[in-house]
């Protein structure tokens, strides 16, 4: 398809739309691809557009009258995208969860279909809704080793332990522990008294 940023040559008329598309955009965000409904599937309405950003989804539904609504979906929640084409024209249908924010257990889907578009322009917005989705499905799936180990009681790979460390420190003797069971060893020994040994565990519970 063309440049996003210069427009279709076949498509003169959506200059307009192609400005209101790059007016929404964030600071640092680009445009990466757009689609447009095709004409024979917009005759009662003005047809919509589709853009792919570095950072998201948007879809813009432009008004008889003047004036459009836009709505968008964050890489990060695209769970599917699908897409069906016919001779000239491609439906694209995205799946996505809502404010997942890499929340692997939200199980609430919203699901955007866009029918007739043109079919080089929805191949290409496929392929980029692709490459995002797996993209965030590999953190998703670093996210999720995380809370296991997390929940393990382990750390990070990174930081230099293992998941099992954590759960070593939980079963290593703590110090007053140690100096507690070292009384009573002496004590059993018969090395210290009675009333030192209460002494020196007194101590020690002061301690803690």
């Amino acid at each position: 398809m063309a440049d996003p940023a210069m427009g279709d040559p076949r498509e003169p008329g959506l200059g307009a739309a192609l400005a209101t598309l790059r007016g929404l955009l964030t600071s640092g965000e680009t445009l990466e691809a757009w689609a447009v409904q095709h004409r024979l599937f917009a005759l009662t309405h003005r047809r919509a557009c589709i853009a792919a950003t570095s950072g998201r989804f948007i879809s813009l539904d432009r008004r008889l009258l003047g004036g459009y609504e836009s709505a968008d979906i964050r890489w990060q929640d695209l769970k599917e995208t699908r897409i069906s084409a016919g001779i000239f024209a491609a439906d694209l249908t995205l799946v996505a969860q809502t404010n997942s924010d890499l929340n692997i257990g939200s199980e609430v889907n919203r699901v955007w279909t866009f029918a007739g578009l043109r079919k080089d322009q929805a191949q290409a917005m496929y392929r980029i809704c692709q490459q995002h989705d797996q993209v965030w499905r590999e953190k998703r799936r670093i996210r999720e080793l995380e809370e296991l180990r997390a929940k393990s009681g382990g750390v990070q790979i990174g930081g230099g332990q293992s998941a099992y460390s954590g759960v070593e420190a939980a079963g290593a003797e703590s110090e007053p522990a140690r100096r507690l069971r070292q009384a009573r060893e002496m004590l059993d020994a018969k090395l210290i008294s009675d009333s030192e040994f209460e002494s020196i565990k007194a101590k020690i519970v002061s301690g803690l």
